[in-house]
C-alpha cells in the first residue's frame, strides 16, 4: 500500500466531500457501514504518515493507578491481554495518573509487548525543562524504545513544550505530537493552535451527547490533517447510569450491537473526524464489550442520527 502523507491526506479529504464519495470503511473519512465480517477490524488512518490505527484505543486515567498492588497489577495485565486479544493498540497515559505509567510499563514487559503497541502520554509540568525529563521518565516507565505520541496535557504550557516536543519529534525521538483538553475546556485556545502549529493529534472530549467539538474542531482537524482522539467516550459512568435498565433499541441488531458499550464506541468512531476512542475499564468483561465495537457493521450518517435521537429521548 502507497504510504499517504499529510498534504495527500488533505487533499483526497477535500476531492472526496467535494464530490460526495465515500471512502473505503478503512479510512478516517469513512462512516460507511462495513462488511458483517467479525475478524475484521475497523481502523482508521494517521493523516501525518498514514498508518492505520484501531479506532478503539484505551485509557488508563484511574484504573491503572494501583502501585504496588499486586492482585490490582494482575488484573490490570488481564485487562491489557484483553486489550490485545480484541485488536486494541492505542494505549493512553499520563504522569497525572500517578503510577499508570510505571504499572502499564509492568503489564507490557509481562505481556512481551514493550514495542507491539502504539504508546500515547503526557507531559504535564508548568516547566519546560521538567517536561523534557518527564518524557525521559516516561520511556523509562514503558519501557520502550520510543514513544509514538506525546501530547501536551490540558495545554499546560503549551507554547514551552510543543517547542521541546518539536525538537524531539526532529531528532526521532518522538513519532507524533499533539495536545490535549477535556470536559469541553478551553475549546477556542485550542482552535488557535490547530490553525498556527503543525500538530499530528489533538485530543479532546466527545461522546454522544457530548458533541461541542462538531462545530469547529472536527472540522478544523479535518482541514488540517490532525488525527482525533476521544476521551471520556461514557462520561465516566454518566451514560450508562442514563440507560440503566434500558434494553437496546432493536435497531442496533444492524449495527453488531450487543451491548450498550458497543452502541457509545460505534457512535464515536463512526464519525469520520473521530480517529480512535480511549474508554477506561478495570474489568476484564467491560474490555472485551469495549474491544467488540472495532468489528462489524459500522453506522452510516442517516443511523447515528437515529442513535443520538434515541440516546435524547431515554
Amino acid at each position: 500500500m502507497i504510504k499517504q502523507n499529510r498534504r495527500d491526506f488533505i487533499k483526497l479529504s477535500a476531492a472526496s466531500l467535494a464530490t460526495g464519495i465515500c471512502l473505503s470503511p478503512l479510512s478516517l473519512l469513512s462512516a460507511k457501514p462495513l462488511p458483517a465480517d467479525k475478524s475484521r477490524l475497523f481502523t482508521k488512518v494517521i493523516p501525518a504518515t498514514g498508518e492505520k490505527l484501531p479506532a478503539i484505543g484505551m485509557g488508563s486515567w484511574m484504573t491503572f493507578n494501583v502501585g504496588q498492588d499486586q492482585g490490582a497489577r494482575q488484573n490490570c495485565q488481564q485487562i491489557l491481554r484483553a486489550f490485545f486479544n480484541g485488536g486494541g493498540t492505542l494505549i493512553d497515559s499520563s504522569p497525572m495518573y500517578g503510577s499508570s505509567e510505571e504499572v502499564i510499563g509492568y503489564c507490557l514487559e509481562q505481556l512481551n509487548r514493550q514495542n507491539k503497541h502504539f504508546s500515547a502520554t503526557k507531559v504535564w509540568t508548568p516547566f519546560q525543562s521538567s517536561g523534557v525529563r518527564q518524557i525521559h521518565d516516561s520511556q523509562q516507565l514503558w519501557g520502550v524504545d520510543k514513544i509514538d505520541l506525546m501530547q501536551v496535557h490540558n495545554l499546560l504550557s503549551w507554547e514551552k513544550h510543543l517547542e521541546s516536543l518539536e525538537q524531539l519529534k526532529q531528532e526521532g525521538q518522538i513519532k507524533y505530537i499533539g495536545i490535549t483538553t477535556s470536559h469541553g475546556r478551553r475549546h477556542e485556545q485550542m482552535e488557535k493552535i490547530m490553525q498556527t502549529r503543525e500538530l499530528d493529534f489533538i485530543q479532546l472530549t466527545y461522546n454522544v451527547l457530548d458533541r461541542e467539538a462538531e462545530s469547529r474542531l472536527l472540522p478544523l482537524a479535518r482541514e488540517k490533517g490532525i488525527a482525533v482522539i476521544a476521551n471520556r467516550p461514557f462520561q465516566r459512568k454518566a451514560l450508562f447510569h442514563r440507560v440503566q435498565g434500558k434494553t437496546l433499541p432493536a435497531s442496533a441488531q444492524a449495527i453488531d450491537c450487543h451491548h450498550w458499550a458497543q452502541y457509545f464506541l460505534k457512535f464515536i468512531i463512526s464519525h469520520p473526524d473521530i480517529s480512535c476512542a480511549i474508554p477506561a475499564t478495570s474489568q476484564v468483561a467491560h474490555m472485551q464489550e469495549n474491544m467488540a465495537a472495532l468489528r462489524g457493521a459500522m453506522p452510516d450518517e442517516k443511523f447515528r442520527a437515529k442513535m443520538l435521537n434515541d440516546i435524547q429521548g431515554i
